[in-house]
């Protein structure tokens, strides 16, 4: 049985690491402007951010389903 759920299986690094691969820092820091996007960006400081962050995790998870959608 699949799970309609884009995010089922897929941790906050898989998504991260796929948008960065699809978009670049750049392009995902001016989709959504937070600062371990757009200064000094790295994976290991984003996934820091991001889990002490619900707000900003929405809109990475938000972009990751509307990316995946799109195909």
């Amino acid at each position: 049985m699949s799970s309609n759920d884009p995010l089922h299986g897929m941790t906050l690094a898989k998504i991260l690491e796929a948008l960065v691969a699809h978009y670049g820092w750049e392009g995902l820091g001016s989709r959504i402007d937070i600062r371990c996007f757009t200064s000094d960006p790295s994976i290991k400081s984003s996934l820091t951010f991001l889990r002490k962050t619900p707000w900003a995790r929405e809109k990475v998870e938000a972009l990751y389903i509307e990316m995946s959608r799109r195909g």
